[in-house]
């Protein structure tokens, strides 16, 4: 039973961690979502306060 556990785990489990490495990947990559990353990377370079509206 821990034998078959074990070896589906270590070939499944790789195909799943490869599949969702591949969809972060395209999600960070897409053009769509760059202006989104942009933004994120200079917040902490605004000296604007949120809560001051």
């Amino acid at each position: 039973m821990y034998e078959t556990l074990s070896s589906f785990a270590q070939t499944w489990g790789l195909g799943l961690f490869v599949v969702m490495f591949l969809v972060a990947l395209v999600y960070a990559l897409w053009p769509a979502n760059s202006e989104t990353f942009r933004k994120a990377a200079h917040q902490p370079l605004v000296d604007k306060d949120p809560l001051d509206d």
